[in-house]
């Protein structure tokens, strides 16, 4: 969940580095620090701080690191206090060797110990640094290469890794296993990160590298090796993503951002995979033929965080339009319960990044039972697209802020989409039915651009409401998911103790909960169990509870029943969480702003958790 930044070339090191870390930051930002291999010293200097990237650059300002090559890293702590000495880059014990990690070295300990006995002076806490001292270790007699080559081979867990030593200047070494690691390819200059956006403004050319494969980076060339020392040829991948797509552009945060272009990512989604007759789906990278999936009988989605709830909603939509057995599944939890998997299963795993080390292992054991594996992910490359049988990017471009807005109803989306593709296949719907429901959803984009036109409204509501110690999301069939959504959001960005449940679970114990310190927000747009929900806001009235609902425009009855109404444009009820979703992220937004929150950075989270 760390993030990794490498180059080597002629420019100045320090402002590359300094900016790809800033484009990484919400890979984590409990500390962060900078290694520079000083040309007129002939050796490596280090800067690094606790805290946010700011500090790191107000220090490189007062003491700037002069060079044309070096690695850095922003921290997710996972071993070791956030502090100064346990930030990255670690040095060995002649301060000759540096290097960043991402991962957890799972042996780390009995490393250690082994190390000390030998004469090794540990700086810190983290098990990262067993690793520069493992190559210490071997470098007095190898290559710095083989040196880190033979480290790594005693390593037990995950790793992304940048190497450079001051006696060998001329190189940086990358190597990976289980955690993302990309090469950017430049003219007289080379590239290393852990994720795409932050290679953005220096180059579009990209090597993905795989698990077990080293990479020797120079100037002038970029050598792939296995862990072996194998030779691999590898083709660059072209990445299309604007660097404007990472940049906050004006606005305040880029969560507020993300939210706002909701809009823009549907109609370019729906542009280019529905046909313009609104005949049928396409999608250019499915790979799985048409006729595995018309067979299919059983599908099993896994996700973690807000990719589940997309696919508990994907649930409800494909059990609905494909009349197919669904199951969803945490992936934290899928392996460990040793799941039946039967023929023809297909197992859909969603993650933004694709780099979810939970779902990356429940698709290996998945995989392993014989499951069919579809991808639902955001970036090209990704390890999840490498080791699924297809793939339906969302094209939702880079999210940087940590709590996921428009990754989540590009999900959502795509759920729709696939079902409807799935339909077609399994003939559970007519040819009219399709057609009628691919109108529906290009009609999602201007829906959404209504509720973004009115959120000043929703501003005032979550400041009214922002004090409260604690709130519960309600909602009933294809909304319960966004009710856990919507309490997710509140979570993670304003630190409010925060619930969703199924509006009729209320009475089996949630209910002891509710009084007039408690907000709660019910899901209640026009819909079949529109009447449940009024019955649910009733009982909550008469008990003092402070709700805020969310309703279809022009439902007077609502206004009756609670003055904090959010209301949003009608659609049909199926399709409403791709709606109902601003007006939560909005709210959650609103409030956390309120409360003084960083919203984008929010304590303790990063936006890719590539470690179990």
């Amino acid at each position: 969940m760390c993030g990794i930044v490498g180059y080597i070339g002629k420019k100045d090191a320090q402002a590359i580095l300094l900016n790809g870390l800033k484009r990484l930051e919400y890979r984590g930002y409990d500390s962060s620090g900078i290694c520079v291999f000083l040309e007129s010293k002939k050796a490596l200097s280090v800067r690094k701080l606790p805290g946010k990237i700011k500090g790191l650059e107000s220090l490189l300002k007062k003491k700037p690191l002069i060079g044309s090559r070096g690695i850095s890293h922003c921290r997710w702590a996972t071993h070791g206090k956030p502090n100064q000495v346990n930030a990255h880059p670690h040095l060995d014990c002649r301060g000759e060797i540096a290097i960043v990690h991402n991962g957890i070295i799972e042996n780390y300990a009995k490393l250690k110990s082994q190390l000390i006995k030998e004469g090794h002076r540990f700086a810190s806490q983290t098990d990262t640094e067993v690793l520069v001292h493992l190559i210490e270790k071997f470098y007095h007699r190898l290559p710095l290469e083989e040196a880190v080559r033979k480290a790594l081979s005693l390593a037990q867990g995950s790793f992304a890794v940048g190497v450079m030593s001051s006696r060998e200047p001329d190189k940086i070494i990358a190597a990976k296993l289980g955690s993302p690691l990309v090469i950017g390819l430049g003219k007289g200059e080379n590239f290393l990160a852990s994720d795409v956006p932050a290679l953005l403004d220096v180059t579009k050319e990209v090597l993905f590298m795989e698990d077990k494969e080293m990479a020797v980076l120079t100037e002038d060339s970029v050598k792939i090796t296995d862990l072996a020392g194998a030779a691999i040829n590898r083709k660059p991948v072209r990445i299309n993503w604007d660097v404007s797509q990472a940049q906050k552009q004006g606005w305040p945060h880029f969560m507020l951002k993300e939210i706002n272009e909701q809009p823009q990512v549907l109609t370019h989604m729906f542009n280019r995979r529905i046909a313009r007759d609104n005949s049928g789906v396409s999608f250019e990278q499915l790979k799985i033929s048409d006729a595995v999936l018309g067979s299919i009988n059983n599908i099993i989605i896994i996700a973690c965080g807000t990719a589940y709830h997309a696919g508990m909603c994907g649930k409800y939509i494909i059990e609905e339009l494909c009349r197919t057995p669904v199951n969803t599944d945490l992936s934290s939890e899928f392996r460990y319960r040793g799941p039946l998997i039967a023929e023809r299963t297909l197992a859909i795993a969603v993650s933004q990044s694709g780099e979810t080390a939970d779902t990356l292992a429940a698709v290996r054991e998945a995989k392993k039972k014989g499951a069919r594996i579809l991808a639902i992910c955001n970036v090209l490359g990704s390890s999840l697209v490498r080791e699924s049988d297809g793939v339906i990017y969302t094209h939702a471009g880079p999210e940087i802020g940590v709590a996921s807005t428009k990754a989540y109803t590009a999900q959502l989306a795509t759920f729709y989409l696939f079902a409807l593709y799935l339909a077609g296949l399994k003939k559970t719907l007519s040819r009219g039915r399709v057609s009628a429901s691919l109108a529906i959803l290009k009609t999602v984009p201007k829906l959404q651009e209504k509720v973004l036109k009115d959120q000043h409204l929703i501003k005032y509501s979550a400041y009214r409401h922002s004090h409260l110690g604690s709130f519960l999301f309600l909602g009933r069939n294809i909304n319960y998911p966004s009710a856990l959504e919507g309490a997710l959001k509140l979570k993670e960005i304003s630190y409010i103790p925060a619930e969703g449940y199924a509006a009729g679970e209320m009475k089996h114990g949630p209910i002891a909960l509710i009084d007039e310190y408690r907000a709660v927000v019910c899901m209640a747009p026009e819909s079949k169990v529109y009447e449940k929900m009024a019955s649910n806001i009733q009982e909550i009235k008469s008990r003092r509870g402070r709700i805020i609902a969310i309703a279809t425009e022009g439902d007077d009855k609502m206004k009756e029943l609670t003055r904090e109404v959010i209301y949003i444009p009608r659609i049909d009820e199926f399709f409403s969480p791709l709606i109902v979703a601003l007006p939560l992220q909005l709210l959650a937004y609103h409030i956390a702003i309120k409360r003084g929150c960083d919203v984008d950075q929010p304590r303790n989270l990063a936006k890719s958790v590539t470690v179990e």
